[in-house]
């Protein structure tokens, strides 16, 4: 067989290569040399990453040769191909990442992302047609915002290209971009119908981990923390825990929902802001020097306060570190579903070509000694990421392994996930529901757009002639859906889309949030719209009414580390 080098023979060979000089305490060079090629290799025989080079350039040099299309073969995809069934045949975690993907990574990561930094929707006709793409909010202090554009405006153009009859994930891509870089919008206002062009240099538009954070109750804070553990977690996290403090907030629910992990250093520092000098958060356990090690709180005084933690399944990684302190010390009530699963961690290691390989270099244990990770033995990532299929129950999964006690000697298990103290399902609607609903989105966008303008006879008061208010804490009495607006909602949907009032009737709720939502954001921005959809949130509900439950859990966990440290004396969570 005829061999020759190949540029993505040497990139495996490169990445095999990093791969083992980083991530390996052995030097390589004193590896024994066996002459053998991978397929010659007998059990228990080291193969030389030369042998395996060999192996992988012959295997495209056949398929260069002899594959159906040819020279049509995208070499980029194979390679990456190669290298991600090379590590998901270790654990689903571990991944590799080219070039784009590694900078998309890394803007993850840095709780940023770069454009004109305003969150956009498209209107569609009475036949599902798209209309255009609208402006729904801008950022604070964001370049659109600057800019000052508003909701209403309608997108035209962009530098110089019609976008009418875009969807807005098209429109979208077309505006991000480097940043520093120049973006022409033509821009018709809703109020006057003129076109505007507007100039706008894009820049970082913040990704914040804590996307609200309010008083949801007198005496009640909630931080929403569903944006991932970045860089800025834990400052985000201490100004929320100030601000509630100076509103009067003596009780706390966190809601780590969709949360699905991030930085563990900002776990830590959030769980540590509960936990007392001294107490385990979690503990690593890895092969190479410095990755195995307890990590312990450092807090003399930390927050006494109940607190209440709302996980879902989609609750991964960092926030089941977080989420395991908390339940192990008996310092917070877990309420919700089992979370996902995901007790492994990864270590970025930097490749030839600006790419990354995310490798997994340990794995975490709770305070309690449990392991979350789920099992992962049959190598199948399809059932990994949805417990079994599709028709399994969401949530539903309970961890099977060996059973742990926490501080004050409830029992919690190990092997996938953490299983809530109280477990309460979120709402659901059916198929057939979620179409009816999705039918009428349009609709209720349009209604709100003509709403906002002052364009709906009688209903003046609902104009929002301003820039947008920052960080409001929504009231009852702003922009309330009454019998008379829900009505002329129903006359404007049956005369411009042919919708019957009945359908509106039967989704009466889903309306209601739906358009006060779309006003809130008009005048308050996209984050604190959060707080309509949370009055409809059962979850939430009943996580507020378990606060005094979590009350009695903080007091015995307490006693349970007076306990164990000979400590003897009152025992105050307010104090």
């Amino acid at each position: 067989m005829k061999k020759r080098p190949f540029l993505p023979a040497f990139f495996i060979f490169s990445l095999l290569f990093t791969i083992s000089t980083a991530a390996q305490t052995q030097d390589p060079a004193k590896s024994p040399a066996k002459p053998v090629t991978a397929a010659k290799t007998a059990p228990g025989e080291v193969v030389r990453s030369e042998d395996i080079e060999v192996d992988v350039a012959e295997a495209l040099a056949v398929i260069e040769n002899n594959y159906v299309a040819g020279k049509k073969i995208n070499y980029n995809d194979v390679v990456k191909s190669s290298i991600d069934g090379m590590l998901h045949s270790l654990d689903p975690h571990s991944n590799y990442f080219d070039a784009k993907e590694f900078e998309q990574f890394r803007t993850d990561q840095s709780s940023r992302y770069f454009g004109i930094g305003a969150t956009i929707g498209d209107l569609s006709d009475a036949d599902g047609k798209v209309v255009a793409t609208y402006i729904r909010a801008t950022f604070e202090n964001a370049p659109a915002h600057r800019a000052g554009l508003r909701f209403g405006d309608k997108i035209v153009e962009v530098n110089g290209t019609n976008v009418l009859g875009k969807a807005f994930p098209e429109v979208r891509n077309m505006l991000r971009g480097p940043r520093g870089t120049p973006v022409k919008l033509l821009v018709e206002r809703h109020g006057s119908g003129l076109r505007e062009t507007v100039n706008i240099v894009r820049d970082s538009v913040p990704q914040p981990s804590i996307p609200e954070a309010y008083m949801i109750r007198p005496g009640v804070g909630y931080i929403s923390m569903t944006g991932g553990f970045n860089q800025t977690t834990y400052a985000e996290f201490a100004e929320a825990m100030k601000r509630l403090k100076a509103q009067g907030m003596k009780e706390l629910v966190l809601d780590l929902k969709n949360n699905g992990g991030g930085l563990v250093s900002q776990a830590y520092r959030v769980a540590n802001s509960f936990l007392s000098a001294g107490q385990t958060v979690f503990t690593q356990i890895g092969r190479l020097e410095g990755t195995s090690e307890n990590y312990r709180a450092e807090n003399s005084a930390p927050e006494s306060m109940p607190v209440v933690v709302l996980v879902n399944r989609n609750s991964a990684s960092a926030s089941e570190i977080l989420a395991g302190a908390l339940q192990d010390h008996d310092r917070a009530l877990i309420v919700g579903e089992n979370t996902f699963g995901k007790g492994l961690v990864q270590n970025p290691f930097m490749l030839d070509y600006g790419s990354m390989l995310l490798l997994t270099i340990a794995k975490y244990k709770t305070p309690a000694g449990r392991v979350i990770q789920r099992d992962y033995s049959d190598g199948n990532l399809y059932d990994y990421y949805t417990n079994g299929g599709i028709d399994s129950e969401p949530g539903s999964e309970t961890p099977q392994g060996p059973e742990s006690k926490t501080d004050a000697g409830r029992p919690v298990y190990s092997g996938g996930g953490i299983k809530p103290d109280v477990a309460i399902k979120p709402d659901t609607i059916t198929a057939e529901q979620a179409r009816s609903q999705s039918k009428l989105a349009s609709p209720i966008f349009g209604f709100a757009l003509d709403l906002a303008h002052g364009k709906i006879a009688g209903f003046e008061s609902y104009k929002i002639d301003r820039p947008i208010t920052f960080n409001y804490d929504i009231k009852s009495t702003d922009f309330p859906i009454t019998d008379q607006l829900f009505a002329a909602l129903k006359q404007y949907a049956s005369s411009k889309y042919k919708v019957s009032g009945a359908q509106f009737d039967k989704e009466r709720r889903f309306v209601e949030r739906t358009l006060r939502s779309e006003l809130i954001t008009a005048a308050y921005g996209s984050t604190s719209s959060l707080q309509v959809f949370n009055e409809f949130d059962t979850q939430l509900s009943k996580a507020i009414d378990l606060l005094p439950q979590a009350k009695q859990l903080a007091i015995e966990g307490q006693r349970a580390k007076a306990t164990s440290t000979g400590l003897r004396g009152a025992v105050n969570p307010d104090r």
